[in-house]
């Protein structure tokens, strides 16, 4: 089966998560949320790292329930930074806690993350029409700006076109994958 480029065919972790989930529109609020505090963990990292603590930060951010997050407190975050299973920063861990608050936010504006996200699109998935992978195009910009303005943080433009590409917005599976 011919996969995307940057598949490493080794990692049986790498090879699920393309085939099964980079890519799939993700609608639900819950998954919405997880992945974006998986992206902005990601922040100067390999996406192989997280994959790998994946199951760990589950655990750690409490099954990624966004209420719950949003109500950590220092006691909590003494704790997260003791996980030698995550990725332990603290300017990461806060901004999970502040970007649940604003995740919150934006759900009572818009009735669900999932309109919110999805209504820059007008709810169309966006397919790549040529070979040049970007890291960041206007629409990534336009969402990064937008949820600074709200107060996120780890939300530039590159995490969030990594994040539209990991929820199913932007379908940029290289054309000969199996997945195109």
């Amino acid at each position: 089966m011919k996969r995307c480029f940057w598949v490493d065919e080794k990692s049986e972790i790498y090879v699920k998560y393309h085939d099964e989930e980079w890519g799939v529109p993700k609608y639900d609020d819950k998954e919405l949320f997880e992945l974006l505090i998986l992206e902005s963990f990601q922040a100067g990292l390999s996406w192989i790292t997280v994959l790998k603590k994946r199951e760990a930060f589950r655990k750690a951010f409490d099954n990624f329930d966004v209420n719950k997050v949003a109500s950590y407190n220092e006691s909590k975050i003494y704790e997260l930074l003791e996980n030698k299973d995550i990725i332990r920063s603290k300017g990461k861990i806060n901004s999970a806690i502040n970007n649940a608050k604003i995740f919150l936010d934006i759900q009572k504006e818009y009735g669900s993350f999932s309109k919110y996200i999805w209504g820059f699109t007008d709810n169309k998935i966006i397919k790549r029409s040529n070979d040049v992978l970007p890291v960041s195009t206007p629409l990534s910009d336009m969402i990064s700006k937008d949820l600074k303005k709200r107060g996120m943080k780890y939300v530039g433009t590159v995490i969030i076109y990594s994040y539209l590409q990991a929820i199913g917005i932007v379908n940029d599976h290289d054309k000969d994958c199996f997945c195109c």
